[in-house]
């Protein structure tokens, strides 16, 4: 990997203006990706992952808007482009991986067109090169007798199929980045395991940065390089995958672990963390978590919770856990 960062996001703000007063659902969240590298973003439905992910690739719904903070892709900020610019960078430079592959795939289309007039906006090569070229990305995916399948339409793909062929989209470009949201979430675990396999395979071959936002611990386990953990808006913990998995230091992240089969073996039930996650407009003062922390004090309760770069470097957290304190 080259020292240079494929993706560097810093202090990144995203603000919701409402009539009960303005929402935060992205908190001065801060992360770099590296050419080839699988950062996992994990957390609770609301957490804001989904959101980071969106306003990477300029895609926020409106009202919500960038308020603060730079997104640099490959050496160039790209967070505050005219709308024509940034539309250029999606396909070409960004590539992206929905839940619901039906949303990235156009039903009145085979997916041959939709492959080749991807590949012709975005690369400067013939209609002829760019058939062959969707023929390839098929096969590279996995998807049998690919030449024959090429003017198929999406229905007469199975869900995995489908999202195979998103991947071969997202990719067809040739990207430095690649958004991957809840890509295996509808998907059978069987076939689950088979995306991700695939995702890393084709990553690792092109060096291609690779964000991946879900909810499923098992998925950033097996795929992830790294994992950032958000919690109401912020970063939490961030580290090596199986650092921050084995022995995490933010309570949040530990409590997460803690509730999952395995920790909780031979009790009658999982453990779980007390409470829920505050909405937005009703953030408690403080560390946004501190109702729910059994090591909260009082300077958790009167004062915001640190970001990452105020801490160690890993754990937004005023207390957090030596590791030999963290779950099992």
């Amino acid at each position: 990997m080259t020292d240079a960062p494929t993706l560097s996001v810093r202090d990144l703000t995203v603000e919701i203006p409402t009539r009960a007063g303005v929402l935060r659902p992205v908190d001065q969240v801060s992360y770099d990706i590296a050419p080839g590298e699988i950062l996992g973003v994990v957390g609770e439905s609301g957490a804001g992952k989904s959101m980071t992910g969106n306003a990477v690739i300029g895609l926020l719904d409106r009202p919500a808007q960038i308020t603060g903070g730079e997104i640099i892709l490959n050496g160039a900020r790209i967070d505050n482009l005219p709308y024509d610019r940034m539309r250029r960078v999606r396909g070409k430079q960004i590539g992206m991986v929905f839940q619901d592959p039906l949303t990235s795939l156009n039903p009145l289309l085979p997916i041959g067109d939709q492959l080749t007039e991807t590949m012709l906006e975005h690369l400067n090569i013939s209609p002829k090169e760019a058939r062959e070229r969707a023929v390839a990305a098929l096969e590279e995916v996995g998807i049998p007798a690919a030449r024959d399948r090429i003017d198929s339409y999406p229905h007469e793909f199975s869900g995995g199929m489908r999202q195979r062929v998103v991947i071969a989209l997202a990719l067809c470009a040739e990207p430095s980045l690649v958004i991957a949201d809840e890509p295996t979430t509808a998907l059978d675990v069987s076939v689950q395991a088979q995306i991700i396999a695939l995702l890393k395979r084709l990553c690792r071959e092109r060096g291609t940065a690779v964000m991946l936002v879900t909810h499923d611990m098992g998925v950033i386990a097996e795929a992830a390089d790294r994992v950032a953990v958000m919690y109401a808006g912020r970063l939490a913990e961030i580290g090596p995958v199986r650092e921050v998995l084995t022995r995490p230091r933010h309570p949040y992240t530990d409590g997460l672990m803690g509730s999952t089969p395995l920790a909780s073996k031979g009790l009658d039930r999982l453990r779980q963390i007390p409470g829920a996650m505050p909405r937005l407009g009703a953030l408690p003062d403080g560390c946004a978590f501190h109702p729910r922390c059994p090591r909260a004090q009082d300077r958790c309760r009167q004062n915001p919770g640190p970001t990452i770069a105020a801490c160690d470097g890993q754990a937004a957290c005023w207390f957090p856990l030596e590791r030999t304190e963290a779950a099992e």
